[in-house]
């Protein structure tokens, strides 16, 4: 485990999850220490269900990341400060497919006790194990003006993941509860 992160009840993240996930963006992590992937999102949701602390994070099948959120049990949802923006977008629009994002964007993989990746540069870490997957159904939508996220008709599959571990770094627990 990161020497810069250290675990933490869930309920000390006094992050604005509205901010943390659509404005400060997360980086989606599955696969083990010696093959995994990594994908930028935007697009997700904390809180509870099933009586379990969960996290919801969307992927398309058309990403690389897709597979690896397949075949693992558990994910990890990193955030990370403003000064990793560049790399933010940098694993957004390179496809891990043809580049080692990580190697390149310079960050360190980490692995948990449950094999699930993260990175030593993140500031928050959620680590979940995958509970249930359902892809999303055009057909339902109520608000037709949905189906202009997917002019390529790629539906994202949804994954909902209990938080096992929350982590991290301490000097960021105090500044974030005085918000």
């Amino acid at each position: 485990m990161s020497k810069n992160l250290v675990p933490i009840d869930p309920f000390l993240v006094k992050d604005n999850v509205f901010k943390l996930i659509g404005d400060d963006w997360m980086l989606i992590t599955a696969g083990d220490i010696e093959s995994y992937n990594i994908m930028t999102a935007s697009w997700g949701t904390m809180g509870e269900l099933w009586h379990k602390k969960v996290c919801i994070c969307f992927v398309r099948p058309t990403r690389y990341t897709f597979e690896f959120m397949n075949k693992a049990d558990y994910f990890t949802l990193s955030f990370y400060d403003d000064k990793y923006r560049e790399m933010l977008n940098f694993c957004g629009t390179k496809s891990g497919r043809e580049i080692d994002k990580a190697a390149a964007c310079g960050i360190t993989p980490m692995e948990t006790d449950s094999g699930a990746i993260y990175f030593a540069e993140a500031r928050l870490v959620f680590e979940c194990k995958k509970l249930y997957t359902h892809d999303i159904d055009p057909g339902r939508f109520l608000d037709p003006i949905i189906h202009d996220s997917y002019p390529k008709k790629d539906y994202h599959r949804m994954y909902i993941g209990e938080v096992i571990r929350c982590l991290a770094r301490p000097e960021r627990l105090t500044e974030s509860a005085g918000r």
